[in-house]
């Protein structure tokens, strides 16, 4: 099996708590990743220490990203990262990748991945949802783009706050198309 090359984005939006889920995912997931590169915007750091009250997003071994470094591999197509998750992903970051801004490192991998018909997860972070966010999420989704919400499921009984969040990042790993096991509906 072909080793993959991803990317997360990290938002400032609230649920940091999912990005961090989705990094300790991606580390059991080691024997079938080849790179994972990090992107965090300018309030992500932020929003992460508030929320989990720490910075162990320093902890990762991944490659991190300034985000506005276009000289990161994945700001083109040839170094063929095959899938980008933006976890959490705010509306606004939302709104500048449907509108085709590549005003920094998120939008360029977006744009990227879209243009070479690769994956993009974009885990959407708020409620209610505008209209401008309905068109927005149906733009993304017809030219490739997986809008996946950050809504978590029940019927697994989670009993935790990391187990709620996995929930949506099990849903995740699953769309990015990695092999793993978590709970599944009719399933012992």
């Amino acid at each position: 099996m072909k080793k993959r090359k991803i990317v997360v984005s990290v938002s400032g939006a609230s649920g940091a708590i999912y990005a961090k889920v989705l990094f300790d995912q991606l580390q059991k997931l080691q024997d079938q990743i080849e790179k994972v590169g990090v992107i965090f915007s300018d309030n992500a750091k932020m929003i992460w220490e508030q929320e989990l009250g720490n910075q162990s997003y320093q902890d990762y071994n991944f490659d991190f990203y300034h985000s506005h470094d276009f000289m990161a591999p994945f700001a083109s197509g040839s170094a063929q990262y095959d899938t980008l998750i933006v976890c959490p992903c705010s509306m606004g970051t939302m709104g500048r990748i449907a509108s085709g801004l590549s005003n920094d490192l998120c939008t360029r991998a977006a744009d990227v991945v879209l243009k070479e018909r690769r994956k993009l997860i974009l885990v959407v972070r708020d409620t209610p949802y505008n209209l401008i966010h309905i068109n927005n999420m149906k733009t993304i989704t017809e030219a490739g783009g997986i809008i996946c919400p950050a809504t978590p499921s029940f019927y697994s009984l989670p009993s935790t706050l990391e187990e709620v969040a996995a929930t949506v990042v099990n849903r995740v790993i699953d769309l990015a198309g990695f092999d793993h096991s978590s709970y599944r509906w009719g399933e012992q």
